[in-house]
């Protein structure tokens, strides 16, 4: 009796979970619209959204004309029916973004990060900072922490996901750091944690680019480089969970040296720290004095128009990335590669057409053919918002209902 009770609670909440999936990502839709779109029958759709309207879950949201009969109230997700944050840890700052339930952005609060400053880097500093964050966006949006359905956070290297989330990242110098752990006594809500590149995957399939798309790569380009390799809405995580760790393929076999201490890492050539040390060791000489690295890409970028140094370095990265490209385009044959990070987006608003030869040079010419390369639709702050994904995913399979909470010991 109790095993038959427990089936129909899964059945009802498998169904809650796709009727609240179809207005969250489609809506405003109709009752009508809901039935024909999920599959569910008419009372069922009736009786869930009855339910979800009574609990504030979701909300009218105007109507629209039918065929000859009374107007169709249209539905859609309650905003403020609870809040979300998202959290970017780059390489040059750590990011924190409170967003209401639509994903519309209330708050933000930024720390920035000297990659010179290893001791800066640190997993205490950069919990702190987090922590610092979570308290100054919930203040200045004036909400109260219980909202909260949770907090995502998107961080360079492999997360091992247990019990409790644990991170491996090479470049930064941790290893097997207990993230979630280090968080959990300061946050309330629900702790979320993985890698920023399959963060930003999602955020790009899910409000970025067309969702129709099946076959995706989302390459991130910052100091460092990674990339999510989407198939049907699903990044390929890999045995670990290291599985998009592109910036870490050989480019140049025995090339330049690559912080994770190979050598010939496409990271070396195309990520923010490698491209300005090139442009360095080129001639163009040191840095201004405190200058972060996104202030010297875009010295450089001004440089290109009457430096031909500046020129060359921008010409080689190009031809560095549209290889590299290439490459995700022969491993995966994907539909679509968007290409992201502030770093990417600042080198693809300028180098876009050159980076697409680049790739076509090296692909073989039949993927290539079948592939788009664009420029992350979602700006530079995406990492955050994919983030903040990580909680509404969670939100969509449990149908909206709130997480159990937690319970300290």
């Amino acid at each position: 009796m109790e095993a038959k009770r427990a089936t129909v609670r899964d059945i009802r909440r498998r169904n809650r979970a796709v009727l609240l999936s179809s207005i969250y990502f489609d809506g405003p839709l109709s009752q009508q619209e809901l039935v024909r779109g999920t599959g569910l029958s008419g009372g069922t759709v009736s009786n869930l959204v009855g339910e979800m309207s009574e609990e504030g879950l979701i909300e009218e949201a105007g109507s629209a004309d039918s065929d000859g009969g009374r107007p169709r109230t249209l539905l859609r997700v309650r905003p403020t029916y609870g809040y979300l944050v998202g959290v970017d840890v780059g390489e040059t700052r750590v990011q924190v973004e409170l967003f209401d339930l639509a994903m519309g952005p209330l708050a933000k609060a930024d720390f920035p990060l000297d990659p010179q400053d290893r001791r800066g880097r640190e997993p205490g500093t950069i919990a702190r900072h987090i922590l610092a964050g979570l308290d100054q966006v919930i203040e200045a949006a004036g909400v109260s922490r219980r909202s909260l359905f949770g907090v995502g956070i998107g961080v360079p290297g492999v997360v091992e996901q247990g019990r409790e989330a644990v991170v491996h990242a090479q470049t930064l110098g941790w290893t097997a750091v207990p993230l979630e752990a280090m968080l959990r006594d300061g946050v309330d809500a629900t702790i979320h944690i993985d890698n920023g590149a399959k963060t930003l995957g999602r955020a790009e399939l899910w409000f970025g680019a067309d969702r129709s798309v099946r076959h995706a790569v989302v390459a991130l380009v910052g100091s460092g480089v990674g990339a999510a390799v989407m198939t049907n809405g699903v990044s390929y995580r890999g045995a670990s969970s290291s599985a998009g760790e592109w910036g870490h393929t050989t480019l140049v076999y025995g090339g330049r040296a690559c912080r994770c201490g190979a050598r010939g890492c496409l990271e070396a050539y195309v990520g923010a720290e490698g491209v300005l040390d090139r442009w360095r060791q080129a001639g163009r000489g040191p840095g201004a004095p405190g200058a972060d690295e996104e202030s010297e890409i875009a010295a450089l970028l001004a440089a290109a128009d009457t430096s031909e140094v500046a020129a060359r370095v921008l010409q080689e990265t190009a031809g560095y990335l549209g290889a590299g490209i290439a490459n995700l385009i022969n491993l995966f044959n994907p539909e679509r590669i968007v290409l992201g990070g502030w770093a990417g987006l600042a080198l693809g608003g300028r180098l876009l057409p050159e980076i697409r030869a680049a790739a076509a040079a090296h692909a073989l010419h039949h993927p290539y053919a079948q592939t788009t390369i664009d420029l992350c639709r979602l700006g530079p702050d995406a990492v955050s918002v994919g983030a903040a994904t990580l909680p509404v995913a969670s939100l969509l399979e449990r149908g909206g209902t709130r997480p159990a909470p937690r319970v300290t010991p």
